[in-house]
């Protein structure tokens, strides 16, 4: 017997996040980037990617949709919400990184198209 079509649609979805999560990371590398961590998960929230160039430390969130358009729109206010949260879990666990300048990046893919959104939203620490 084979799987649900909703379990079949859900791990292609995952496959898709994932495969645009290592294209992301490979696009911030070659802008010169350190990946500090992947995935990184607190119960507030989660991040896609934080990485570190200079004083620089961005919070990455990735997706994958049809259209980029529908990518960018997926961050919700609720997902940036949580994704700031993740932000300070990880600054309170590394307090030598707490004179960092702190950016929130939105990569999104497409197919083969992608966008980088650099400075997508702002958030007060």
């Amino acid at each position: 017997m084979s799987a649900r079509p909703s379990t079949d649609r859900r791990r292609r979805a995952e496959l898709s996040g994932r495969i645009a999560e290592w294209g992301a990371a490979i696009l911030i590398t070659l802008k010169g980037f350190a990946i500090l961590a992947r995935r990184y998960r607190v119960p507030a929230g989660e991040v896609d990617l934080i990485a570190r160039r200079g004083r620089l430390l961005v919070f990455v969130e990735v997706k994958a949709r049809a259209e980029l358009d529908a990518a960018i729109e997926a961050v919700t206010p609720r997902s940036r919400h949580r994704i700031s949260a993740a932000a300070k879990a990880f600054l309170s666990r590394h307090a030598h990184l707490a004179d960092s300048e702190v950016r929130y990046d939105i990569i999104v893919f497409a197919g083969w198209r992608m966008r980088h959104l650099p400075d997508a939203w702002r958030d007060e620490f």
